[in-house]
């Protein structure tokens, strides 16, 4: 197999062998990543009030977008572009704080590239658009394939399984899908592929999505995910640029217009380059709304969780702060200081309450008689004196008021708090009364 960087460029022929570590590197070398960050993420409700999703704490410790970035440079891709829109301060202070280790000398980066108008008079219209209005940037980096990514999904991918998956069919760009229950697929770009893998058909979030065949149940479900020749990724956001009547976004107007055509545009199933798979399936989570938001942290709290935050090969990085060991105190008859099948993280003191199958993010400080359940606690949050939580979702800053009860009486959380359709309170410092002018 020749693997001279000279054959990894655009024209390069299929490769007949298995690629190798060293092929991988030197296809992650020739990619620069674009990471959309600019959605609000509506379904989170309050949540996402000041805060972009991608920004929106996870697992104790992280933000969202840290699982994507934690791809790229795990898979040998460290030129990276974050396109930021919607309330993005905390999101650019974390990357700021966090991910600024690459070595610019190296030409190592993590950019980020907030809606300027640089090209037009409008803010960032829509996914294709966020990444036409850099192109200046992204032509200046010279790179031989773009791979263009959300930054609100859970998950752990070797992307340079995907590059060598789209190098070796000569396609033009290269979709990731994951198969999902057909009742889900509504919100999610659909496809359809032939037996070599080349999507025949694509609709974005259709109302009666097509299955796969012999699988009357199943779709296959666009990621978010693509990868594109540098040179062909141009000429398409040039040419939709130019079209009045298009949205341009890449699920709603570029990929079905490529099919359409019949460009060489392919499917990459997320199961061949998944670095987390849970008895054969693999993980991935849209935490798109507060009940799956609750959920997917909730489930952390397992024996042994679906996703592996303790993989020293495939790591999670994040902004580290400072913290004192969570510290837990308190062991009389009437109050006890411990936590069953949680998650506490640093700088957490629960003083003399019980916590069971919650987790608490850094800085929470639990008074005296306090019981907590099967919730989910973000950082800096103050859980005075008798407090009761059970099946909760608690925004940063919010100081809870002795003696509150929540999930215990869903009509009267109802008057002050958001509750979901399955029962999830989501409570906010603004729902308390109090005005918080911290970054979230």
């Amino acid at each position: 197999m020749n693997t001279s960087q000279d054959c990894l460029h655009v024209d390069y022929c299929p490769v007949k062998d298995q690629p190798d570590a060293r092929f991988f590197s030197q296809l992650t070398r020739l990619t620069l990543a674009l990471v959309l960050a600019g959605g609000r993420g509506s379904r989170l409700g309050q949540l996402t009030d000041w805060r972009a999703k991608p920004a929106v704490p996870f697992a104790g410790k992280f933000r969202i977008i840290d699982f994507t970035l934690s791809n790229c440079v795990n898979s040998g891709i460290r030129r990276i572009g974050i396109c930021t829109q919607y309330k993005s301060q905390s999101l650019i202070r974390h990357v700021q704080h966090g991910w600024s280790f690459l070595d610019g000398r190296m030409g190592e980066f993590v950019e980020l590239l907030p809606a300027q108008q640089r090209i037009t008079t409008n803010w960032y219209q829509g996914t294709a658009d966020a990444v036409y209005q850099n192109l200046d940037i992204l032509s200046r980096h010279t790179p031989d394939y773009v791979l263009i990514l959300a930054g609100d999904h859970v998950y752990k991918m070797d992307y340079g399984k995907m590059l060598a998956d789209h190098v070796s069919k000569s396609a033009k760009m290269t979709a990731a899908c994951i198969e999902m229950p057909i009742r889900d697929a509504s919100t999610f770009g659909v496809m359809q592929i032939d037996a070599d893998g080349r999507i025949v058909g694509f609709e974005e979030k259709p109302a009666q999505p097509a299955a796969i065949p012999g699988q009357p149940d199943r779709v296959l479900a666009s990621m978010g995910i693509y990868v594109f020749n540098a040179s062909f990724l141009y000429e398409q956001l040039f040419r939709d640029a130019e079209d009045s009547s298009s949205s341009h976004d890449f699920g709603k107007d570029i990929i079905p217009r490529l099919v359409k055509e019949g460009s060489a545009v392919y499917a990459h199933r997320f199961s061949e380059s998944c670095v987390n798979m849970v008895e054969g399936v693999p993980y991935w989570r849209d935490v798109g709304t507060i009940d799956a938001y609750w959920e997917a942290n909730i489930a952390l709290t397992k024996v042994t969780p679906d996703l592996n935050l303790y993989d020293k090969d495939w790591p999670i990085w994040t902004h580290q702060e400072q913290l004192p060991p969570a510290k837990f105190v308190f062991d009389d008859d009437d109050r006890r200081g411990m936590a069953i099948d949680s998650m506490v993280s640093g700088g957490c003191i629960i003083s003399g309450s019980t916590v069971k199958r919650s987790l608490l993010f850094s800085n929470v400080h639990v008074h005296e008689h306090c019981t907590i359940e099967d919730s989910v606690i973000l950082p800096d949050v103050e859980i005075n004196r008798g407090v009761v939580l059970k099946h909760a979702v608690i925004d940063k800053y919010c100081k809870l008021p002795q003696g509150l009860a929540v999930g215990i009486d869903p009509t009267e959380d109802r008057k002050r708090f958001h509750v979901t359709e399955k029962g999830i309170t989501l409570i906010v410092p603004e729902m308390l009364g109090q005005r918080v002018y911290h970054l979230r």
